[in-house]
């Protein structure tokens, strides 16, 4: 029979069992909070004032109006509102004419045109498949010993040699939404069956969604790989 832990190491396991527990519970609450107050303050500035102005005339009936959390969470709603209205117009002729005239305006700004244009085509790219090579990558990263998750977004030609090169974008954990651009020649990647999903649970989450089986040499590297005779 074991002899009990001392309580120091039983408080100690405590503390980093409901250190986990609450770690991922805290992550989501931030990211989700983080979302909604985004979408509320895109239409506070107009939702605001027509609730206090509700609230003023009928004090009795609608004073719940001029509430914070009210105005937020109907800032929220009508901006959710909005997405879906421009996501059904986006859909139909009339709305893809709309959107067609704001880019071509965007464009003559000349700073909005580049953000705009980038991430435009960004998104686009992520959306298709990239020719000859598959969309999630490992790519040899910070060196040859390591490796890292990337995303083509563009394959493209070396000067003079004709050599395959692919533009991968390195996200980063746990935000994606910042990283690293490298240029790969195409032998040089390492092709995964995952999808774009999966490649950013695998990174948000740290690697710890992932699967019991990754690729991890280059095919051109595998294949000159010296192999082991086994007689």
């Amino acid at each position: 029979m074991s002899e009990p832990l001392p309580f120091h190491r039983r408080l100690q396991r405590m503390f980093i069992a409901g250190l986990l527990t609450l770690l991922p519970i805290w992550l989501t609450w931030v990211v989700v909070k983080f979302v909604f107050v985004l979408l509320s303050d895109i239409s506070l500035p107009w939702v605001a004032p027509v609730s206090t102005r509700i609230a003023a005339w009928f004090p009795d009936e609608a004073g719940w109006a001029n509430g914070l959390w009210v105005q937020n969470a109907i800032a929220l709603l009508a901006t959710l509102l909005a997405i879906l209205v421009v996501g059904w117009l986006t859909r139909r002729v009339i709305g893809q004419s709309l959107l067609r005239g704001f880019e071509r305006f965007v464009v003559r700004v000349p700073l909005a045109g580049i953000i705009y244009g980038s991430s435009r085509k960004l998104l686009d790219i992520l959306q298709t498949k990239p020719g000859t090579t598959q969309r999630v990558v490992l790519i040899d990263f910070p060196h040859d010993q390591m490796k890292s998750i990337g995303l083509v977004t563009r394959v493209m030609r070396e000067q003079g040699t004709g050599r395959e090169l692919a533009a991968v974008y390195v996200p980063t954990t746990p935000n994606p939404t910042s990283g690293y651009l490298e240029v790969v020649p195409v032998e040089k990647l390492t092709p995964t069956d995952w999808t774009v999903d999966q490649a950013m649970s695998f990174i948000i989450s740290g690697g710890a969604s992932a699967p019991d089986t990754i690729p991890f040499s280059a095919p051109a590297a595998a294949a000159a790989a010296p192999t082991t005779d086994a007689s």
